[in-house]
């Protein structure tokens, strides 16, 4: 069983709903009750607790990047100069407003954060670093990467 927070266990039932909805997050109640054999009241239940709970944070469309017009995924790892309070906060804080950031980790090892960005080429790219990233006050340096093949991307946690 998963314990959350508030010390809330997770049995089979839920795990098993949790599993379906990352699969297809439009199924209906009837069909997610059909598919984890439970009536659809109960199941109704059951997922408004998780949402209540925070289990379940939000519904989402995955857009496929490439038919949006993004053809760039790149890492980009940042490093401060100093890691004063109100640096960090304001580094953070810009990225928070940068469409093109998908994700930003703070994060251990010769890097301070790690950027997932999403751009539509190299000019892109190009405006993103010297634009955006560059003028943050406190960024010491950047490393960027560009992914080649996306071997595996997946939102869907491994629920045992």
């Amino acid at each position: 069983m998963i314990k959350n927070s508030k010390n809330m266990m997770l049995d089979r039932v839920d795990k098993s709903l949790l599993r379906a909805l990352q699969l297809d997050g439009r199924l209906s109640n009837v069909q997610l009750a059909k598919k984890i054999s439970l009536s659809p009241p109960a199941t109704h239940s059951r997922l408004k607790r998780l949402e209540k709970d925070g289990y379940i944070r939000q519904y989402a469309a995955v857009v496929d990047r490439d038919k949006a017009g993004y053809d760039l995924l790149c890492f980009i790892h940042i490093s401060l100069q100093m890691h004063k309070v109100e640096q960090v906060e304001k580094f953070r804080e810009a990225t928070r407003r940068m469409p093109e950031v998908l994700e930003c980790h703070h994060i251990t090892g010769e890097h301070d954060y790690l950027l997932k960005v999403v751009l539509k080429n190299r000019k892109d790219l190009e405006r993103f670093v010297v634009d955006k990233i560059t003028p943050i006050p406190g960024v010491a340096r950047i490393q960027t990467s560009l992914v080649l093949t996306e071997v595996k991307a997946t939102m869907a946690l491994p629920l045992e």
